[in-house]
């Protein structure tokens, strides 16, 4: 699925983001129930948005997200929409979780993946615009 380019009613595409968000002052709490609990919610939010995990690896202090989501969401949005629903979720359900301040940092890092490399790209627009 991964390799495959969707096809849409007016698109094409193949959308990968490396993400990677961490608790609130790297602390180790996504261990044990915790980290079963997590891996849960991620699942559960990305099959909702029709979302795809290439490679989901939950440590203790930080998560690493490899996914494929569609030109209408923008990685923000992912890690906004993961973050806040486990965070809301997680601390419901776990005690110690409720005496952070809150679950998870503000900071995330995005890179982006795929199959074409910026000289690749930068080679097809040059030839496009010699015709």
């Amino acid at each position: 699925m991964s390799d495959a380019y969707i096809h849409e009613q007016h698109a094409v595409h193949h959308i990968l983001y490396h993400i990677i968000f961490c608790p609130k002052r790297r602390r180790k709490v996504l261990v044990g129930p915790v980290h079963d609990r997590l891996k849960e919610e991620i699942e559960h939010v990305v099959e909702e948005n029709q979302w795809h995990i290439v490679r989901l690896a939950i440590q203790p202090d930080h998560v690493h997200l490899f996914i494929q989501t569609n030109p209408y969401t923008t990685p923000t949005d992912v890690a906004r929409i993961i973050k806040g629903r486990s965070s809301n979720h997680l601390r419901k359900q776990f005690e110690h979780l409720r005496r952070m301040p809150s679950l998870w940092t503000r900071s995330t890092f995005y890179s982006t993946a795929g199959h074409v490399s910026q000289e690749i790209i930068d080679a097809y627009i040059a030839r496009q615009s010699r015709s």
